[in-house]
Parts: C-alpha cells; sequence; structure tokens
C-alpha cells in the first residue's frame, strides 16, 4: 500500500523513542497486530538505523516505517539507504523537508506556528506536525487550523493519547503521533499490544 493508503488507513504515527534494535521486531509486531501502519524509531535512540533497517525489511509496502527527529539532510540520506520511508522532525528545517521529498519519502516536519505551517507546505511537505501539541493546547490548533491549507492533515503530538484524542480530533486534528503513550523501554511487547490496542479503539471512537 502508498504511504497516503496507510495514513488514511489509521492515521496514528507510533514513536519508538529509545527502541533497540534487539526489540524493534517484536514491538513493531505488537503494534502491527493492533492496526498501527506507522512507526518511527527517533535518530536519538540506539543504533537507530539498524532498527529502521529492521522495519523495512519486516514489513515492506505493509507499513510506514522510518525515522524521527531527523534534523539535517545527511541524515535523510541515511535513513533512505537504510529503507526507511517516513520521515518526522521536531522541526522546520525547509532543506531537510525538500531533500526527503526528493528522496521520495513522506515528510512530516514539526511546526508551532502558521510561518512554520507555510514555510514547511512551501518546502513541499503534504503533512504536518504540531509539535509540542499540549503547551498549545486546542485553541492553538483551532486557531492555525483555520489559516493553515486544508489539503495538509496536521497530526498533534506530544501530551496527547488515548485520553485526550476525542477533543483534540473535534478541534480538527487529522491523527496523531504516540510516544509514552505507546511505548517505552521497560514495557514488555504484551503491555505494548494493550496499550496500542487501547490507542486504536480510542480513536476510532473519536472519529
Amino acid at each position: 500500500m502508498s504511504a497516503d493508503s496507510l495514513l488514511a488507513e489509521l492515521p496514528l504515527v507510533a514513536i519508538l523513542r529509545g527502541v533497540t534494535p534487539d526489540r524493534v521486531e517484536g514491538v513493531a509486531g505488537a503494534l502491527f497486530a493492533a492496526g498501527i501502519r506507522a512507526i518511527e524509531v527517533p535518530l536519538n535512540s540506539p543504533d537507530p538505523f539498524k532498527s529502521i533497517e529492521l522495519l523495512a525489511k519486516q514489513f515492506g509496502t505493509s507499513c510506514l516505517t522510518g525515522a524521527g527527529t531527523v534534523l539535517d539532510t545527511a541524515n535523510v540520506d541515511r535513513v533512505v539507504d537504510a529503507g526507511g520511508k517516513l520521515l518526522v522532525t521536531p522541526n522546520t528545517n525547509p532543506a531537510v523537508i525538500a531533500h526527503g521529498v526528493a528522496r521520495g519519502m513522506t515528510v512530516m516536519p514539526g511546526f508551532y506556528t502558521p510561518s512554520e505551517g507555510f514555510a514547511a507546505v512551501a518546502a513541499g511537505a503534504r503533512y504536518l506536525k504540531l509539535f509540542p501539541a499540549s503547551t498549545g493546547g486546542i485553541d492553538h490548533l483551532k486557531a492555525m487550523l483555520a489559516v493553515l491549507p486544508k489539503h495538509v492533515p496536521v497530526y498533534a503530538v506530544g501530551g496527547v493519547g488515548a485520553g485526550n484524542m476525542s477533543e483534540w480530533r473535534q478541534a480538527g486534528a487529522a491523527g496523531f503521533g504516540l510516544g509514552s503513550d505507546l511505548f517505552k523501554p521497560g514495557f514488555t511487547d504484551e503491555e505494548i499490544s494493550t496499550r496500542a490496542q487501547k490507542c486504536v479503539a480510542a480513536f476510532k471512537a473519536a472519529s
């Protein structure tokens, strides 16, 4: 399936910060079984490119996998070389966005202001990540959605989970990036499965 189709099927991105290569396949398998179709390995995790490579081999085109916390163009290339198709950033860096788009990736850059949102879209982004979402809150999202291009989905990331997805959905969030609500290195695969099922159910109930 295409990246757009996978995100349309369930617009939730699992953020596996701190995951290690020896665990990543088991963790990702539990997430995929629960319905998650997009997974990012932040580059400040241990040996992230190995984990990205393992995920690419595990899923092929059945799950959108790649990297988060991508800060420069050199790491864009390293993610591509590892087989990653998803590129998530915490900031709005037009050079990183444009390079990711040029390399055929699905790019989801972080933004916090309308100016950053428009700059990201001008650089080629077709998705936006409001980060950190919780510090600005729902009214902040609503105000920006009033001016941002309607065809660009905005994902809320940071402080959003199963317990408050509904209010963010009502405010216009198209999807979510989920970190500690889904994964921490101390969670077992069984715990991750239970948490993922809860988040998937919460999203469907809010849609």
